[in-house]
């Protein structure tokens, strides 16, 4: 896959040519290109991408699907959330989906590739839950049945209901950080980061795989980066997964009139993320509907081997299957088969 995703990436690539020499034969725009071509190739290929290969099939990223089970009437006061109540975002709150319907949506997700299959629900723990949790438990059952891999985003949890999800075959369990340490009041104020970092131990005692990232765009700075990715490569061990998102501005939220974050600072955490988490999976979330095919690519050659895909992520809109099918062709890709992480761990880096 490599080289064929580097070759259409370098030459799709917007590229100015370098100055005219001011002796000789004018080069042609192929030949004028090609220096800075080249050093472009090589740069794509450097730390990330090189680590990526050395533990990864560099064809292969699996293709994710997230189901919103349980749509708004969160009480918490995430800046960047449209299911919060406390922002006017036109989000109605639901109730818990069925259980059939969610399996039918999980159905159909396989149907069309995906191998993952994760659950989303907008509240902030799951305490007084009884119930929704024992539907839960099923519909977990349920996808496990289909030979998908399962992933849950609840909230905060308890010891006992990791160990209940667990029971009923949950193969990893999503609690984002979503930013540093120094950055998160800025954006929450209603869960504090060792919260969210007891959350995680729950999962991880229970044997879950946890699944942890966070959300670039916030306002925060290039050091805020680099305190997520000190938080998740420090945890006692390794994420099974590393969510990459970009922040998606949802108009009525206090960030609805953000700018986009620059594309080479995706491209520096997921890089970065790679050399820090050479086994983690990293996958590219919220944002992707936005980037251009030869972005993608280079976040594959990055490191970033996993993305969602389907008709929503939760409340904002997602690449559709046949779009993606069509751009797995086209870059030479192949869907990473379920619980096949394809890693080829070396002794040393």
């Amino acid at each position: 896959m490599s080289t064929v995703v580097e070759d259409r990436v370098i030459e799709n690539a917007h590229v100015p040519p370098p100055p005219p020499r001011p002796q000789g034969p004018a080069p042609g725009p192929v030949e004028a290109e090609r220096p800075t071509r080249d050093i472009l190739r090589r740069a794509v290929k450097a730390a990330g991408g090189t680590v990526h290969r050395r533990f990864h099939d560099p064809a292969e990223v699996q293709l994710c699907t997230l189901m919103n089970i349980k749509t708004g009437g969160c009480s918490e006061d995430c800046s960047y959330c449209a299911q919060s109540t406390r922002y006017q975002t036109g989000v109605k709150a639901q109730r818990v989906e069925p259980v059939e319907a969610v399996l039918e949506a999980a159905r159909t997700a396989k149907a069309n590739g995906s191998t993952r299959f994760c659950m989303g629900a907008a509240w902030r723990d799951m305490r007084g839950r009884k119930n929704s949790l024992k539907n839960i438990r099923a519909m977990v059952e349920g996808v496990r049945a289909l030979d998908m891999e399962v992933c849950v985003t609840l909230g905060m949890i308890d010891d006992q209901q990791a160990r209940e999800l667990k029971e009923a075959g949950l193969t990893a369990y999503n609690h984002n950080v979503d930013t540093s340490r120094e950055f998160y009041p800025s954006v929450i104020t209603t869960r504090t980061y060792d919260e969210r970092l007891k959350t995680l131990s729950h999962v991880r005692d229970a044997g879950i795989n946890v699944c942890s990232g966070g959300i670039l765009g916030l306002g925060e700075r290039a050091e805020d980066h680099i305190g997520l990715l000190h938080t998740v490569s420090t945890l006692p061990s390794h994420p099974e997964s590393f969510p990459v998102n970009a922040l998606v501005p949802i108009k009525g939220t206090p960030l609805g009139d953000k700018n986009p974050i620059e594309f080479t600072a995706i491209l520096r955490t997921i890089s970065t993320a790679r050399i820090l988490m050479p086994s983690t999976i990293i996958r590219i979330a919220a944002g992707r509907k936005t980037m251009s095919e030869e972005k993608q690519a280079l976040c594959f050659m990055a490191g970033a081997n996993a993305i969602f895909t389907g008709e929503k992520m939760l409340t904002t809109e997602c690449n559709g299957w046949d779009e993606d099918g069509e751009m797995f062709k086209r870059w030479g890709l192949v869907p990473m088969k379920s619980f096949e992480k394809s890693a080829k761990p070396q002794p040393e880096l």
